[in-house]
C-alpha cells in the first residue's frame, strides 16, 4: 500500500476546515492543521496530526510549521487553503477595516499558502493546491460585495497559476461552495444580512453540511495526479442563484 503523503489544512479549527481534517484523517493522511484556535484542533484528537496556532497572515509562522511537519512526514503533497472571513452587510455602511480584513485573509492568506509550497512542487513535478472559493466567486449577491470580490480573486488567481504550472504536473483546484452553515455567518455579518441568509436557507430546505464539502475536497485530491478537477461548484439542490 502506498504511503500517504502530508496534507496541510488552514482554518482547520471549525466549519469546512474541521470537517476536511476529519475526512482526511479517516482516509489515513498525516496532516498539519493550522488555525488561530489551537485548542479546537487539538480537541479533535486526530491521528498523525500536528496542530499549530498560526494565522495565515503570518508567513514566517506558516513556513516554520510547514518545515516542522515536513521533517516528520516528508514533503507537502497537498495544501488546502481554507481559512477565510465573511463579513456581509450594506456596503454604504460597512467599516473599511472589515473590508481590509476580508482582503487580507481571503486573498493574501491564500497567496501565502501557495507561495510556501508552489516552487517546491514545481521542482518535484508533483503536488496539489486546493483553494476554497465560493459560489460568490462566480456571481454576485446582495450584501456580499467585498466578500464576492475576494472570492472572485481566489478563482482568478487559482486558474491563472494552474495554467502556468500545469506543465510541471502540479494541480491547482478550486472548491466553490454555495450555502454552507459555518461559524463564518456568526462572526461579523450584520444582523440583517445574517437573518436574510438564514431565511433563504430555510426556504430551500437548509444549507449544506460542511461534511459534504469535505468529501468533495477529498474526492478531488484523491483523483490520480494526471487528473485535474479544476473547479467544483457544490450547492444545496434547492439553491437557485
Amino acid at each position: 500500500m502506498e504511503e500517504k503523503k502530508l496534507v496541510v489544512i488552514t482554518g482547520a479549527s471549525s466549519g469546512i476546515g474541521e470537517a476536511t481534517a476529519r475526512a482526511f484523517a479517516a482516509a489515513g493522511y498525516p496532516m498539519l492543521l493550522l488555525a488561530r484556535r489551537v485548542e479546537r484542533m487539538e480537541a479533535m484528537q486526530l491521528p498523525d496530526a500536528i496542530c499549530r496556532q498560526v494565522d495565515v497572515l503570518d508567513l514566517e509562522g506558516m513556513r516554520k510549521a510547514i518545515t516542522e511537519a515536513e521533517g516528520q512526514y516528508g514533503k507537502v503533497d497537498c495544501i488546502i487553503n481554507n481559512a477565510g472571513v465573511m463579513i456581509n452587510g450594506d456596503p454604504a455602511g460597512q467599516d473599511p477595516e472589515d473590508w481590509q480584513r476580508m482582503l487580507d485573509v481571503n486573498i493574501r492568506g491564500v497567496l501565502n499558502g501557495i507561495h510556501l509550497v508552489l516552487s517546491d512542487m514545481v521542482e518535484r513535478k508533483t503536488g496539489t493546491i486546493i483553494n476554497m472559493g465560493s459560489i460568490a466567486g462566480r456571481k454576485t449577491f446582495a450584501n456580499h460585495s467585498v466578500y464576492c470580490g475576494t472570492k472572485f480573486a481566489v478563482h482568478a488567481i487559482t486558474e491563472n497559476i494552474r495554467e502556468e504550472v500545469a506543465g510541471s504536473n502540479v494541480r491547482l483546484l478550486t472548491i466553490a461552495p454555495g450555502m454552507v452553515y459555518t461559524e463564518l455567518l456568526d462572526n461579523g455579518c450584520e444582523e440583517s444580512a445574517r437573518q436574510g441568509w438564514l431565511d433563504y436557507a430555510e426556504q430551500i430546505g437548509g444549507a449544506l453540511d460542511p461534511k459534504s464539502i469535505a468529501q468533495t475536497v477529498l474526492f478531488s485530491y484523491q483523483m490520480p495526479q494526471e487528473v485535474s478537477v479544476r473547479e467544483v461548484v457544490i450547492c444545496p439542490t434547492g439553491q437557485e442563484p
